[in-house]
């Protein structure tokens, strides 16, 4: 498959971008040495988005199908949160690659926390805010 048509198959548009985010995970690993449960938590940076996920740079071992807790910081100061899945997971370790990283599939937010995405995919350099 050549990349055109990968990219003709996306159902949104996608934004460059880089932007901070952190991520949690929802579900917990159980650590293999000491049998506890346990979560990941960690801030990485958004590569691009969309109204239905994002990639994301990161070097975090998070396996497809993991659901996790995203906070991306949004440039007129707002935040947008929503709960997502590892949709794919590309990890080049060692080897500098703009296709290394997570792509995320957003799986719900609360309509006001969409809607602020949308705007922001719409108009990604708002105005200054007036004193």
């Amino acid at each position: 498959m050549n990349h055109d048509s990968h990219l003709e198959r996306r159902r949104h548009p996608r934004l460059a971008l880089a932007l901070p985010i952190r991520l949690s995970t929802i579900d917990p690993e159980i650590d293999r040495f000491t049998g506890r449960p346990f979560f990941r938590s960690f801030e990485e940076t958004v590569a691009d988005v969309s109204r239905g996920g994002a990639r994301i740079r990161s070097r975090e071992p998070l396996a497809p199908g993991r659901r996790v807790l995203l906070e991306i910081d949004l440039p007129d100061g707002r935040g947008f949160e929503a709960i997502a899945r590892v949709a794919w997971a590309r990890l080049d370790i060692g080897v500098p690659s703009d296709a290394s990283g997570l792509g995320i599939e957003f799986l719900g937010g609360s309509p006001e926390q969409m809607t602020r995405l949308e705007r922001f995919l719409v108009a990604p350099d708002p105005a200054p805010l007036s004193a």
